[in-house]
């Protein structure tokens, strides 16, 4: 697929700084999303090698004490169908409080207040709103790919590099290029980026005063993906969704000249999956020496949603040695 040069980007003059508006159309909701083709998937299918599937779905109830950004907490009710020995539930939960992915409702670009392709916020919620840009759009293809798993955080403990997780801690895009580097993988136009940077390992160390405490802390501080245009211009070339580990994909908070849920979200229509859990993954693709997958992953078909709890099937197909 042939895509504008990150140096062309705004398309159009007196669009937001590096936005994509119009390349698909002026009425498009897929954003990136149209560059996972039939034969892009079909190309990724060849990772299917042994059958070996693992989720990355984090329990819709992990944070049930005090999530952060003040999200609400996963309710469960189980309801007694009496007289019959039957039941049913009902779960109350915010989509973004375990694995998601945001959609382009989520995060406008700021100072022009325009979501993807221009919608507004009257669009949404004024009284001839409709559900354009909703999650709904994701659902008839899905988000299907070929995933790249660069796992930061083994990289840098054999490099002896120090990180705060739970401390504004950019990450350079020269550092997830040696992540590639170390692991001899090799990424491929339209992969879906899938960063580990331990986040899931070190909120299971927190005690429940520690948690408390980070989660009550405003605003947040977080280890992300740093906001560079030498960033941006690397996954503008190369992919097709973002995700990790962690809460913002990017370091937390966001300086003030650049943010990047401003550029992949409302500028390029670009999903960013966060707080998956990666590390049975990480595991799986250490022992196979290969960080290579094939993912599935079904939106959840609600018109004008917002977000989606990923809580979906990632499928990762692996050769096994033997």
């Amino acid at each position: 697929m042939n895509i504008p040069r990150f140096s062309e980007l705004p398309l159009r003059e007196g669009d937001p700084p590096y936005s994509a508006w119009g390349l698909y159309g002026e009425k498009d909701e897929l954003g990136t999303l149209n560059r996972q083709t039939d034969d892009l998937v079909l190309a990724a299918a060849k990772e299917i090698r042994s059958g070996k599937r693992i989720s990355l779905n984090w329990p819709l109830d992990a944070q049930d004490k005090i999530p952060f950004f003040g999200r609400h907490i996963f309710h469960k009710e189980i309801i007694a169908k009496t007289p019959r020995i039957v039941n049913d539930d009902v779960w109350t939960f915010n989509t973004q409080s375990s694995s998601q992915w945001d959609g382009l409702r989520h995060f406008a670009y700021q100072k022009e207040q325009k979501f993807y392709n221009g919608v507004t916020m009257d669009d949404i919620h004024g009284p001839n709103k409709t559900n354009v840009n909703g999650i709904h759009a994701w659902t008839k293809n899905g988000i299907v790919g070929r995933g790249v798993l660069l796992d930061h955080h083994r990289w840098r403990l054999a490099h002896n590099i120090p990180a705060e997780i739970f401390k504004r801690h950019p990450i350079p895009v020269e550092h997830l290029k040696a992540v590639a580097e170390f692991q001899q993988t090799d990424i491929k136009f339209g992969d879906i980026l899938i960063i580990r940077v331990g986040y899931m390992e070190a909120f299971r160390a927190l005690s429940d005063e520690e948690l408390t405490s980070l989660a009550k802390n405003i605003p947040h501080a977080l280890i992300g993906v740093e906001q560079s245009k030498e960033t941006l211009e690397w996954i503008w070339s190369n992919f097709s969704a973002v995700a990790g580990d962690h809460p913002s994909f990017e370091a937390y908070p966001p300086p003030s000249d650049l943010c990047l849920h401003e550029v992949l979200l409302a500028g390029w229509g670009m999903p960013i999956g966060e707080l998956f859990d990666l590390d049975e993954l990480a595991q799986h693709c250490e022992k196979e020496k290969r960080w290579t997958f094939f993912v599935a992953s079904e939106p959840c078909n609600v018109p004008g949603g917002v977000a989606r709890s990923v809580h979906f099937c990632i499928v990762i197909m692996m050769r096994l040695a033997f």
